[in-house]
């Protein structure tokens, strides 16, 4: 069994519902524990009954750690969401002694082909992380930490709980959502992981979370069904951003870092996405166009696109094609 964990609120309810079914369709023998940050997204799939999912209520986080708790008022929402992280974490692994390996995963991943790969590079290692792999026109970013939270892996053994309490410990004692030297959110401290802990694996695979700020690092093909990140298969794409504006106009998130969507990208990265989303109205309702409040909504390195005013005065548009796309054809 490989078991998971993630956390969001009613925003973002269809996402996780999305990186529910591509990780249960691309893992076998995989077990997702959910942390609701809010009763709505605990009665929806208490109703759901989704096998493979446990359900835990923020309620019974907060109980078992009242250190965590008393974060809470001196912390905007999504900065304790993001302390909630690897408090979560540290939760499953002390109460739930069938877990010997487990991942955090960001609720707007989506998975294309099978995880395998990723755990081969885990084998003898304690902990797991991904780099951004900025490109370097976006190098300037690296200031927000090397490494991504959107998929962090721990071994329930000496190296991997060490680690896993120094990052608890440290989100408890300062998490903002502010850049200070060796500070952003929960993020930065990732930094520190290969310096201070043994046995930290840095996943090498191209294929794991690629996103808006390093697809155009890779040559992005296809081969029969198959998606290819420089020759790798795509395991997981990492949809940060990624907004609903109506029926077929949707925000990539592409701009903000000064890119475009290939076609190949539009038609077989972000179609699937989208019909998985438009698949699961009847379950969840319309899908939302989002006022994100979990870690993604500055996880993103400190700026989300607002406005178009907002958008000229970093210095491109935010209706540019590279920013908004019609999915029509790509979606049919």
């Amino acid at each position: 069994m490989k078991y998971f964990c993630t956390y969001f609120d009613r925003h973002y309810l269809p996402r996780a519902l999305a990186l529910y079914r591509s990780l249960s369709a691309h893992c076998e023998d995989c077990h997702l524990f959910v942390l609701c940050m809010d009763e709505e997204v605990h009665q929806a799939l208490e109703r759901l009954g989704l096998p493979g999912i446990t359900t835990v209520r923020l309620q019974e986080l907060e109980q078992a750690n009242i250190d965590l708790a008393r974060t809470k008022a001196g912390r905007s929402k999504v900065e304790y969401y993001y302390t909630c992280g690897p408090c979560f974490l540290l939760y499953l692994l002390q109460r739930r002694p069938e877990i010997g390996f487990i991942t955090y995963l960001d609720a707007d991943l989506f998975f294309f082909s099978s995880l395998q790969p990723i755990f081969d590079e885990m084998q003898g290692q304690s902990v797991g992380i991904i780099e951004h792999r900025f490109t370097e026109a976006q190098s300037k970013l690296r200031r927000f930490g090397n490494y991504n939270v959107g998929w962090i892996s721990f071994r329930r053994d000496q190296p991997g709980l060490a680690c896993l309490h120094w990052w608890a410990g440290r989100c408890i004692e300062w998490c903002y959502d502010r850049v200070e030297e060796s500070r952003f959110a929960d993020q930065k401290y990732l930094d520190e992981f290969p310096i201070r802990f043994e046995a930290v694996r840095v996943i090498q695979h191209k294929g794991a979370n690629v996103g808006p700020w390093n697809v155009a690092n890779y040559p992005i093909t296809r081969e029969g069904e198959e998606i290819r990140v420089d020759g790798q298969p795509l395991i997981f794409f990492h949809f940060h951003g990624f907004k609903v504006l109506s029926s077929w106009l949707f925000d990539t998130n592409f701009g903000m870092f000064h890119a475009s969507p290939s076609r190949l990208v539009r038609e077989k990265v972000f179609g699937p996405y989208i019909r998985e989303l438009r698949d699961l109205r009847p379950e969840v309702g319309p899908v939302r166009s989002l006022r994100t409040s979990s870690r993604n909504e500055s996880r993103g390195f400190g700026i989300v696109m607002r406005s178009a005013r907002l958008g000229a005065q970093l210095g491109f548009g935010i209706l540019s094609r590279a920013y908004i796309v019609d999915f029509r054809r790509s979606v049919l």
